[in-house]
């Protein structure tokens, strides 16, 4: 076989290690240590319920947030590159990725593409991204470059052309780069796998949301399995996925609120249908949180010593906001996505 590669960038793919796509036995993630599940669930203390367990990914290295898969999917996209270069189908230097971010995800993939020697990220901000936020996007492997987010929805051609990367790929909506990253399958299964009855899922560009319900349905369709996938059907036909979210510009949930969402797949009629189908419980959906439920979110988690930000913690906002109509002894999965390290 040719090899178009030098030596650094044989080096580079060397160290890029997928042990497998779907093995529990041999999971990806995260690279330097990998385990199934990645991220530890425990149960908490919240004041009513008798059974809420938290699932917690801010011990993650690179952001302390969940974008760390993400970035790891970045990685390995490199990876596909680096073999296309080496086959000589790629000419030239490796491509330049680009994505609009207000923080974790930007901060993460940079922080891995320099870990693994690979070029920097290009990223677009909101011209009113707070200084500390732009400082750690800045120093974190990336190039920054600003616009005012508001004005409408970027195409992937503007994107690039704001970021000065004509030649590069867009990571935020371009679909064909899309559904290689962000995928956040074993995430997923290892949310499944604790078999709650209801889980409140943080929805900012809601790919998280959408994938675990994807795969939900998947899992309670069909009788061939993932070999992941170890949880109750019954209890999944069944539980409710509440994806927590907010359209106030100045919440301090503001890694969830956005301008203008990149493509997002799931809207009220999939829901319905997936409800209808049995794919899921009847109160699955999306729900905007209160700030004073945040503020009681905020309060719970301080109390007991977990690493969060006000986005990552929004599912037990939703879930305090909603208490009133939740059974108080049902299993109710949080999930934390963490708090972003600048």
């Amino acid at each position: 076989m040719v090899n178009n590669l030098s030596k650094d960038e044989e080096k580079i793919l060397n160290s890029i290690k997928v042990a497998s796509e779907n093995d529990p036995t041999k999971p990806e993630f995260p690279p330097d240590n990998p385990k199934f599940p990645a991220t530890p669930t425990y149960k908490i203390k919240v004041p009513g319920f008798s059974n809420v367990w938290l699932k917690d990914e801010s011990i993650n290295k690179y952001s302390g947030t969940h974008k760390d898969r993400l970035a790891w999917e970045v990685v390995v996209l490199y990876r596909n590159f680096l073999i296309a270069k080496k086959r000589e189908q790629l000419k030239g230097s490796l491509p330049i990725f680009s994505i609009i971010s207000s923080g974790s995800a930007a901060i993460a993939i940079g922080r891995m593409l320099r870990n693994y020697h690979l070029p920097k990220l290009n990223v677009l901000v909101d011209t009113n991204l707070d200084p500390k936020t732009y400082e750690a996007i800045k120093t974190s492997h990336c190039r920054v470059f600003k616009t005012d987010l508001r004005i409408k929805p970027f195409s992937t051609k503007e994107i690039l052309s704001l970021t000065d990367n004509e030649e590069g790929f867009d990571l935020t909506s371009n679909q064909g780069v899309g559904l290689e990253t962000g995928n956040f399958d074993w995430m997923s299964y290892e949310i499944l796998n604790i078999s709650p009855d209801y889980c409140f899922i943080p929805f900012g560009t809601g790919t998280l949301f959408e994938k675990v319900l994807e795969i939900n349905k998947l899992e309670v369709a069909y009788s061939k399995h993932d070999p992941r996938f170890t949880g109750n059907i019954n209890k999944l036909a069944n539980c409710n996925f509440m994806g927590a979210t907010t359209k106030y510009p100045s919440s301090k949930a503001d890694k969830l609120f956005a301008y203008h969402l990149p493509f997002s797949k799931i809207d009220e009629e999939m829901i319905r249908f997936y409800i209808t189908s049995g794919f899921c419980g009847t109160q699955t959906g999306i729900y905007l949180i209160k700030e004073a439920f945040l503020e009681r979110a905020i309060g719970v988690v301080k109390s007991q010593e977990i690493l969060f930000e006000p986005s990552g913690i929004a599912g037990l906002a939703l879930m305090l906001q909603m208490r009133d109509k939740l059974p108080k002894n049902k299993k109710m999965l949080i999930i934390n996505t963490g708090k972003t390290k600048l």
